[in-house]
């Protein structure tokens, strides 16, 4: 399967969209925003340039996309107006995604999104004089796993709840015949030969130091980028976090399979193409490559807590399913999705009432040398 040529999140605004599951993504970004803000104010600061180049990479569809533009524009809005320095900058926004994102749902509601900031935007001294920044955004689908940007155009990476997924479901996986070794498994589990994780390593160490790689040639010197992605808190690759999740999908996928919605061999064919690294993995990624220097490294976990009437579970099942349907949906039919996700709710609310699941994410602030 081509993954840059299948998978994307669900677009539109419907009950399964992800503009409207993606709660608990903005509820990880947000508890590190702080991180966020003060890495951009100290690159502005330390650059103070005219025109500031900006890279969402990873950036999706819906209003997590624009809160993370607010975001960042307020940032450095709030420093410009605290060190007199005006006008403000321009500032280019490049959102970016695999060509399959719907970016037509960005672009549609992109009047609407200048017209807000211009009415609410306010920058002291430099709105007072009509300095209000021009603001362009533009997309750039692609993988980002390799170059996407000119030299030296970027001032500061962005990059939330994207880096876990790989490039590519790891070769490393199947067999002479192409037949994957993993039965039973989409991801790594107890019950997965030992090729399998060091397969899923190997793919994570190649496209992290390719990622890392790229945008170090992308920004200026002294330009930073903030990324914040699914990981585990041990060496242990078979835990009761982002693991365990796709362990609960593989017993939803069997469950399916004994009612005979799927069959056997369909399931020993699937594998899913991310990979949760360990602090320790992350570090000595960033050290081999070589670019960048570590600002912060921090773990941090969500609390498990429904929105409104909806189950923590079924509020999982919604996120996973708008960012693995359109995979799923490929490899089985988009028949099964209804069946598959109420199934994996109800298994996610079973677990949590047996013992606790940690899901857990880290911020990585990375400063180039």
């Amino acid at each position: 399967m081509d993954v840059e040529k299948v998978f994307h999140m669900t677009g539109g605004v419907g009950d399964t969209s992800y503009a409207r599951n993606s709660s608990l993504q903005k509820k990880g970004s947000d508890m590190v925003k702080h991180i966020t803000i003060e890495t951009i104010q100290e690159v502005y600061m330390n650059t103070t340039p005219k025109s500031i180049g900006i890279a969402d990479l990873g950036c999706s569809s819906g209003q997590n996309t624009f809160s993370t533009i607010k975001t960042l524009v307020d940032a450095v809005g709030e420093t410009c107006q605290k060190l007199l320095l005006y006008p403000p900058p321009e500032f280019r926004i490049y959102l970016n995604d695999l060509p399959t994102n719907d970016f037509n749902a960005i672009f549609k509601s992109l009047p609407d999104f200048y017209k807000e900031l211009k009415e609410h935007r306010n920058y002291g001294i430099a709105s007072s004089i009509n300095c209000s920044p021009a603001i362009y955004i533009a997309g750039y689908p692609g993988t980002f796993y390799g170059r996407l940007f000119p030299d030296n155009c970027l001032h500061f990476i962005y990059s939330s709840y994207s880096l876990h997924w790989l490039s590519r479901v790891p070769a490393g996986i199947y067999d002479k015949q192409g037949k994957s070794v993993n039965k039973g498994s989409i991801y790594i589990s107890e019950s997965s030969p030992p090729e399998v994780s060091q397969a899923y390593h190997r793919q994570f160490q190649e496209d992290f130091n390719l990622f890392l790689r790229s945008r170090s040639g992308e920004l200026v010197s002294g330009g930073s980028a903030v990324l914040i992605l699914l990981g585990r808190s041990g060496a242990n690759h078979v835990d009761r976090g982002n693991s365990f999740l796709w362990k609960i999908l593989s017993r939803s996928f069997k469950i399916l399979i004994s009612k005979g919605q799927i069959d056997a061999k369909s399931l020993d064919e699937y594998d899913v193409h991310f990979y949760v690294a360990s602090e320790d993995e992350i570090r000595e990624e960033v050290s081999r490559e070589g670019s960048f220097v570590v600002e912060r490294l921090e773990m941090f976990e969500m609390e498990k807590k429904a929105e409104g009437e909806m189950s923590y579970g079924t509020a999982v099942a919604m996120a996973v399913r708008a960012i693995q349907e359109s995979m799923i949906s490929h490899h089985f039919g988009e028949e099964i999705l209804d069946s598959l996700f109420d199934i994996f709710g109800k298994l996610v609310d079973e677990e949590l009432g047996v013992e606790e699941i940690s899901l857990v994410s880290f911020v990585l602030a990375l400063k180039k040398l």
